[in-house]
């Protein structure tokens, strides 16, 4: 058959609306052969390696996957919690509780998460909705700044799923939000609580996930939206040129990548005399191994090794309630002119729900 089998139709049914949460994804376990499995399908994306095919085969399977698996599987050991991996368990709860600040906006929209690679997968979320009934999807990225390598590989996950479909839903992609003014408040809100906790640092270090400098070059805007996000946060927490730097991390193979690299750059602060930095990720809104190991563990490790005296790392935005409203505020933006207002009484219901959700999500905090 040509297309995917159609769900039965029925005369009257109600279309309805779901915003669709995709993140990057994660391995099932921190165990070489999952990793393994999940760095397969990650670096087999021809929008994260841009390299001849046949070459690239050689070089993945003969010589990345053999030796990184299990390098990789260590890290995410280091990180793994009872309930599995801390991004697929923040993305889960940002799901939860971003269903529930739309409904108190006045939204009757479902709520899901899904991976990029590995588990949920797109394609598999994508035909339980059309199941469930759902004609008009949102599809919104947990990246704030595009790049080719990241958003539009979901996009392309979207679109090649349903060439196999008949009936296709009506669709909206979020591109970006790296200077929403609301996801610039939480950012800036995450900072200050920080600093009210453990005071200043000497200098605030931005880190960002890196990406080939020859990308940037070919045209992808993402080294561009990183500055912008991070010069916007500056000027809201008042700091000068001095105050902060702006870095990229996780390089992967020997070609040059966006500089300046993270890693090196708080060493020679360290070498400088700089005493104290915190360091926060803006490109994340979930913590997860390039936070939680590579960040607070390797460059904590590097930067005290260096000289440094005192090391803070900011976590990712996560279910803050600043965020999760600013979240709201993002994907309402990008619902507007779907029919998705509820009555008065089913408004009301769902903040009932909504109170169950935060304590859902508190609950699984504390169990976690």
């Amino acid at each position: 058959m040509r297309f995917l089998k159609e769900p039965e139709y029925s005369h009257g049914k109600i279309a309805k609306t779901a915003v669709v949460l995709v993140n990057l994804g994660t391995p099932d376990a921190p165990t070489s052969s999952a990793v393994r499995r999940y760095l397969k399908q990650f670096l087999w994306d021809r929008r994260v390696v841009e390299v001849p095919r046949f070459i690239w085969w050689l070089i993945l399977h003969l010589i990345i996957l053999p030796f990184r698996s299990s390098q990789s599987a260590k890290k995410y050991a280091s990180i793994w919690t009872n309930e599995g991996s801390p991004l697929k368990i923040h993305t889960e709860k940002q799901a939860l509780l971003l269903k529930g600040y739309l409904g108190e906006r006045g939204h009757d929209v479902n709520v899901v998460y899904a991976m990029r690679y590995g588990s949920p997968s797109i394609p598999s979320v994508l035909e339980k909705l059309k199941s469930e009934g759902y004609e008009r999807l949102l599809i919104l990225s947990a990246y704030p700044q595009y790049s080719s390598t990241t958003t539009a590989s979901n996009f392309d996950a979207v679109f090649t799923h349903y060439q196999e479909v008949r009936n296709v839903p009506e669709l909206r992609m979020v591109k970006n939000y790296h200077d929403h003014g609301a996801y610039i408040e939480a950012l800036k809100q995450s900072v200050l609580n920080h600093w009210q906790t453990y005071g200043r640092p000497e200098k605030l270090v931005m880190s960002f996930h890196g990406l080939p400098k020859a990308f940037l070059m070919r045209g992808d805007p993402y080294h561009c939206e990183c500055y912008k996000t991070a010069r916007l946060l500056a000027e809201s927490l008042g700091l000068s040129k001095e105050q902060y730097l702006v870095t990229f991390q996780s390089r992967l193979g020997r070609a040059e990548w966006l500089q300046p690299y993270t890693a090196p750059t708080v060493q020679q602060l360290a070498k400088d005399g700089v005493k104290r930095i915190d360091v926060i990720c803006p490109g994340f809104i979930a913590d997860c191994l390039e936070t939680l190991e590579e960040i607070a563990m390797e460059v904590r490790e590097e930067f005290l090794h260096a000289g440094g005296k005192e090391f803070n790392y900011i976590p990712c935005l996560n279910e803050s309630p600043a965020w999760m409203r600013g979240f709201a505020e993002i994907a309402e933006q990008h619902l507007i002119g779907w029919p998705t207002m509820m009555t008065a009484s089913l408004r009301e219901e769902q903040k009932q729900q909504a109170l169950l959700s935060r304590s859902e999500a508190k609950r699984l905090g504390a169990e976690r």
